[in-house]
This record gives structure tokens, sequence and C-alpha cells, in this order.
């Protein structure tokens, strides 16, 4: 790992640190060459006096240091936004994030097209239904499904690229040593084996509340278009929805039932101009004629 990848990360690792400050650190020393020997005084231009202990506390750990060391061995890539395989998709949206920790085949990254497809957490017979029928033409053009590998939706979208030899990408909340659910963790090996599982935190964090709509905003960040397959009225999928629409981003999204509060979600979208999605080709069209 090179010095400059390693001060970033170390950075990265640090508690209170909040990406406009790793901004403000490259903006003056964009190689971090002083990161370590900078005064308490000098830390205070980018950092709140309430974190400064903390901050410095972790900057010179050297059990971070030597866990950082570490995640080469664990076969833990460190991808960071200057670095040629980061995607270029995600580089273009709102505050990107400087690091990405991945761990499977890495390459992934750079294929394109890729589609995010998220739903509800109690994905219905129909919504089942749907993927199995939409995914087969979608997967065998060599599109890249991407998701959150949360419970419904999004582990049947990994399972179901998989099955059919396709190609799949999870983007997670918390650290790749903590995956939520537990339910999917078998899913989850299988991944960093054969496909890829990403964070934007460091491997060894807990996932938090506040993390999921920061890993939606990746989500839709790495993918040309979204898929909502299922979602009620107030979801973490219309989320990432949103997130698609402010990135410039196709929105697909599949009708239901007017009955069924599953599909509340998706009918309001696409009252609001999503794509609705009746086979694969209004999915395909979208994707390969947005790439010229």
């Amino acid at each position: 790992m090179d010095e400059f990848k390693l001060k970033l990360a170390h950075l990265h690792h640090c508690r209170g640190i909040t990406w406009k400050m790793i901004y403000q650190f490259l903006r003056e020393d964009p190689e971090l060459t002083n990161l370590y020997t900078l005064s308490s005084h000098k830390y205070l231009k980018y950092l709140s006096p309430s974190c400064l202990n903390t901050f410095q506390e972790d900057l010179h750990s050297q059990t971070i240091y030597d866990e950082i060391r570490q995640y080469e061995i664990n076969e833990i890539h460190i991808i960071t936004l200057f670095d040629e395989i980061y995607p270029q998709m995600l580089k273009e949206t709102y505050q990107p994030p400087w690091i990405l920790y991945g761990k499977g085949n890495i390459n992934l990254l750079k294929v394109e097209p890729k589609l995010a497809v998220v739903g509800s957490r109690q994905a219905t017979e129909y919504g089942k239904k749907s993927i199995h029928f939409l995914f087969p033409k979608i997967l065998k053009k060599g599109v890249i499904i991407v998701s959150g590998l949360a419970a419904g939706v999004d582990a049947l979208a990994h399972e179901t690229a998989i099955k059919l030899g396709g190609s799949t990408i999870a983007v997670i909340a918390g650290g790749l040593f903590h995956i939520y659910p537990k339910s999917n963790l078998s899913l989850a090996l299988h991944m960093m084996r054969h496909q890829l599982v990403i964070s934007e935190f460091p491997p060894n964090s807990k996932p938090t509340r506040w993390q999921f709509p920061m890993r939606n905003r990746i989500i839709s960040g790495l993918s040309n278009g979204t898929l909502i397959i299922e979602a009620k009225q107030k979801s973490g999928s219309l989320i990432t929805a949103n997130y698609a629409v402010h990135e410039g981003r196709e929105v697909f999204a599949l009708p239901g039932s007017i009955f069924n509060s599953n599909s509340t979600g998706t009918n309001e979208l696409i009252q609001q101009g999503a794509k609705l999605v009746k086979s694969d080709e209004d999915i395909l069209e979208e994707l390969f004629f947005r790439r010229g």
C-alpha cells in the first residue's frame, strides 16, 4: 500500500472526521505530507474543539495503523477517490466517498451498465415473480446488479443474479466485518468470494441507523439507473430513488395494485415521472440508449 493511501485511510478511520474535514485536509496538503506532524493549533483549522482529543488519539494510534495494514492480508481492498478503479459514475455524484472498502472482484466496479435494484424488506410473491421475469435478459446483456444486501428484495436481487450466472455488487451500511442482517451473512460471504461487497465505512464499523440512507446514495451513485420493485409510501427505497433523480439517473418503477401498500411508493414514483416497467425492454432500452 502506498504512503498516501495509508495516510488517507488512517485519517478516514479517525473518530469525528467528516467528508468536509477530509476535503479541507487535502486542499491544503494534497499528499497529506504533514498529517502526523501538525500541532494541535493547526488541527483546529479542520476540527471542532470537542473532537480534537479523540481525533488526535486515533491519528496517532498504532493499533489503527496496524489494523489498516492487515486489510491486505484479509483481501480487503482500499479504493480511494483518486484510484483508477474508482467508478466514474460514483465520482460524478455529490460528495462521493473518499474511500470504498471492498472484498471480492473489484473489477466489477469498472463494468457498465449497472442497475440498482431495491425494494421492500417484505417482498411479496408479485415482487419475487417480477425479479425472476425481468432479470434473465437484463443479465444476459451484461448488466451488473447493485443492491444493499438488505432482507427482502435486495437479497433476492443478489441471489437471482448469482443463480442466473450474472454479476452483482452489494453496498452495505457498517463495515465488512459487521454484516447486517445476520440472516444474509452466508450470502455476503459468498459474494465476498465470487462477486463484490463494498462499504464506505471502515471494516470494523458497526452499522448504525444513519448509515443506511448514506449507503443508499452509493447504490444509486454507482448505477446508470435504479429499479424500485416494491416500496411503501415512506421507505428507504424511495430515498435511493430520490438520490438517483438528483444525480440525473433513470428511475424505473414496477406498477402494482392500488390495494397493496407495498405498491403505494412505486405507483407514486410513476405518477412523478419514473418509467413504468412492464418488461425487461423498458429497462434495457434506457440503459443502453443513455450509454450511446
